[in-house]
């Protein structure tokens, strides 16, 4: 999910498409979040992991 906010982040800005960059950094924040809270050992649904 991150290195799909990443991609949809670059993209939006070499193609000057603001939708794409929104959609970019919403996931980038999104899987970050995740990420830690995985990493933590926080629970995440029904997973103890999140990768």
């Amino acid at each position: 999910m991150i290195i799909l906010g990443i991609v949809l982040l670059v993209l939006g800005f070499l193609l000057k498409i603001s939708l794409l960059s929104t959609l970019g950094i919403i996931l980038l924040v999104v899987g970050a979040v995740l990420a830690i809270a995985g990493g933590i050992g926080r629970a995440i649904g029904p997973r103890r992991h999140y990768w």
